[in-house]
């Protein structure tokens, strides 16, 4: 639907960006903007900027930029009339009754309907768990001693005979088409359409907004695979859900768990460890980080003690930390998973667990240590040596000399001597501003590589103008509209300028004012453009001018290169600049 600028302007007016990306993303306040990890990319250290008198938002890393609603848009993968519809309802304006475009109809229907098959199918399942044919679920279910409160809180239920969900979906109106975009149902030409999910009990995977939106299951039976789970649809990515996470975001433990699998979560919140989440049927990934980050600072890992576990461990390790999470290991011998502790020992001897959970390179080094023979100089100078590469991936000094010194008391190495082979090691590791700037430039067009110095003048005088009120009223004499290149720098110019002389300067209503995704990023980025807050009234002015005069040359071989401007008209120009390059612009 198309709404009115007004309306749309209301909207993003009452949702400071601040508190919205402030659900997703922990910002800590520098000079005046805030910071934070950037939710779009990997980052150690924060790069992504919210500049709440402009009401925008930039990531200096990966360069993504825009406003609440482009924010939304992105980070929710929304469209311009859903991130519209999320903002009007979170700030109570309410909106003209929406004429969709017919696409636009049919993805909003098809949403809608996809998270009704769901619900009904979670329903059908839970029904069937508790007849008759699943009989065998239930006492599955039992054997793991799931009390019937911990059943029902989960819905968990059954999936019986093939054929039967798609049956009763059928009945309940939907057509094959939908039930095939499902995620519940396959097809072949010899067997036609076909149950997904059968002889299995089922885990209903919900969002955080409690809506089931796919489904694991566990056969009954020598079956393969012994876990199924839904494929990706519209509603349903793995790598932006958790399992249990719609219960666990709302504890306050301070920490979450992190399992393996939906038995370890079930089996942890009936023990009253509500914090339990696990990835859906993936790996741990930078996303499911990113994702734990809006809740938590830190994670405890409950990943099996076997091998594959211990494996998994050390690959999430690092994803944690990463995204500004620290992690520790809880340990569980000698029971492989959460549910075997828990049933063995109880929730008292786990909580124990929790409270002793060790630290997580403490961890990392006593896997490391198992691959060499300490006994052997040979193979402990190996492992010191390898120690030592470690240390030296930890970026903060006071950190890394810690660290250090605790790993040359435990091991009982000589400290000054594994301060030097770290120092060695330091100096063999490429900078991370290289490898980062070199990832970076990598993604970008080689046209983009090289910005033109006139479009950057242009920019820094937009944001100037931006920033300060005082910057347009010094310059609106010397500087006009025409003066800036053709394309999105003029455009927005001409939009700033009018919200200067109205004394009303918002560059976050600016990006609104365009229409396609890119050009909005483009515009976020020109106010996006770094201003050193270093800089004193004297040196912003001799940096103005200089910007002034840039614009005016480039500007003056326009007038001269196009035959319908009179000589006179250059000659005046050329006048007027060689004037400006005597004084300095005062703000």
């Amino acid at each position: 639907m198309y709404y009115p600028d007004e309306i749309i302007e209301e909207i993003r007016s009452k949702n400071d960006i601040a508190d919205v990306i402030g659900n997703y993303v922990q910002l800590k306040k520098k000079g005046s903007n805030l910071f934070g990890l950037c939710p779009f990319h990997s980052e150690k250290s924060p790069s992504f900027s919210v500049a709440p008198t402009k009401q925008i938002f930039h990531c200096f890393g990966c360069g993504v930029s825009g406003n609440v609603i482009t924010f939304l848009m992105k980070y929710e993968n929304l469209s311009f009339q859903e991130a519209i519809q999320m903002l009007a309802e979170r700030s109570g304006v309410k909106l003209p009754e929406a004429e969709y475009s017919e696409e636009a109809k049919r993805k909003k229907l098809e949403r809608q309907r996809l998270f009704e098959i769901q619900k009904e199918a979670a329903a059908f399942y839970f029904r069937t768990l508790r007849s008759s044919e699943g009989e065998v679920g239930m006492r599955y279910f039992r054997e793991r001693r799931l009390t019937k409160e911990t059943m029902q809180s989960f819905g968990l239920g059954f999936s019986g005979k093939s054929g039967h969900v798609i049956a009763y979906l059928k009945s309940k109106g939907y057509t094959e088409k939908e039930l095939m975009k499902s995620g519940l149902v396959n097809y072949d030409e010899k067997r036609g359409m076909y149950d997904k999910f059968w002889n299995r009990v089922m885990f209903p995977i919900m969002d955080v907004q409690n809506r089931v939106i796919a489904f694991g299951g566990r056969v009954m039976g020598d079956g393969k695979p012994k876990y199924l789970n839904s494929p990706e649809t519209a509603i349903f990515e793995k790598s932006k859900n958790l399992y249990g996470l719609n219960v666990a975001r709302r504890s306050r433990k301070g920490y979450m768990i992190a399992c393996e699998g939906y038995m370890d979560v079930i089996s942890l919140h009936q023990a009253g460890f509500t914090e339990a989440v696990a990835s859906l049927g993936t790996a741990f990934t930078p996303e499911h980080a990113r994702i734990l980050k809006r809740y938590t600072d830190e994670v405890r890992l409950t990943y099996d003690s076997d091998e594959a576990g211990i494996k998994a461990a050390l690959r999430a390790i690092p994803i944690l930390k990463s995204a500004g999470i620290s992690s520790r290991i809880i340990h569980m011998e000698p029971y492989k998973d959460p549910d075997e502790f828990i049933k063995n020992l109880g929730a008292e001897e786990f909580q124990k667990r929790i409270d002793k959970a060790e630290n997580s390179f403490y961890f990392e080094i006593s896997v490391k240590e198992k691959a060499y023979d300490l006994a052997d100089p040979e193979g402990r100078t190996r492992f010191e040596e390898s120690l030592a590469a470690r240390l030296a991936e930890i970026e903060g000094e006071l950190e890394r000399d810690n660290y250090t010194d605790a790993m040359a008391n435990k091991y009982m190495i000589k400290a000054d001597a594994l301060k030097r082979a770290v120092a060695l090691a330091l100096l063999n590791k490429p900078s991370a501003s290289a490898s980062e700037n070199i990832r970076i430039n990598r993604t970008l067009r080689s046209d983009e590589r090289k910005e033109d110095g006139e479009v950057m003048a242009e920019k820094y005088i937009l944001n100037f103008i931006a920033e300060e009120a005082d910057v347009y009223k010094a310059v609106k004499d010397i500087v006009t509209v025409d003066d800036f290149s053709e394309g999105i720098n003029r455009k927005t110019a001409e939009l700033l300028f009018e919200q200067a002389e109205s004394g009303n300067i918002m560059p976050a209503a600016i990006i609104s004012r365009f229409d396609e995704a890119g050009e909005q990023t483009k515009v976020a980025e020109i106010f996006s453009t770094v201003i050193p807050e270093s800089l004193s009234r004297q040196d912003k002015s001799r940096a103005l001018t200089e910007l002034v005069i840039r614009i005016k040359k480039a500007s003056l071989k326009r007038i001269a290169a196009n035959a319908e401007n009179s000589v006179d008209r250059v000659i005046r120009e050329k006048q007027a600049m060689e004037k400006l390059a005597r004084i300095q612009i005062e703000i």
